[in-house]
């Protein structure tokens, strides 16, 4: 499963394409990491998940490593969490969100969306082809939480 997942990625990511990893890694050593990281394509950012150990969150090969990340890309801010959220920063001015740890058990919106691998073919996955899913999804049903 573990040369799969390698060679799915490396065929999807190029050496300088900048990936986000939305956490659950991996279930193994930091040693492992270090070797799994090595071998895969890319410029990698973690966000943390429940099974990514301290050293596997601190293992040569990541860019950055953090529990959530705002970032901007051609535009379009993305709130970056391990977990789905109801609400989160700029959610009233278009950002979206982007989470794993579900599974593919969560649908999401318009606005916010499951990433993990197994909700997208065990691949790495383009923003646009994110943007063409949340096209897919129900409307946000906003929230209110100045009430």
């Amino acid at each position: 499963m573990d040369e799969a997942l390698i060679a799915t990625w490396n065929a999807r990511v190029a050496p300088n394409d900048v990936v986000w990893h939305l956490g659950d890694f991996a279930f193994r050593s930091a040693t492992a990491y270090a070797e799994y990281l090595r071998r895969l394509n890319g410029r990698k950012h973690l966000i943390h998940g429940n099974h990514d150990s301290t050293q596997g969150r601190a293992a040569p090969g990541w860019e950055s490593s953090q529990p959530y990340a705002e970032i901007t890309i051609d535009g379009q801010q993305l709130v970056l969490f391990h977990y789905a959220l109801r609400v989160w920063n700029r959610v009233g001015k278009g950002a979206i969100h982007l989470f794993g740890h579900s599974h593919g058990a969560l649908r999401g919106d318009r606005q916010s969306c499951d990433v993990g691998v197994d909700a997208w073919n065990y691949q790495p996955v383009l923003l646009d082809e994110i943007k063409q899913r949340l096209d897919t999804l129900p409307p946000r049903v906003p929230v209110d939480h100045h009430d």
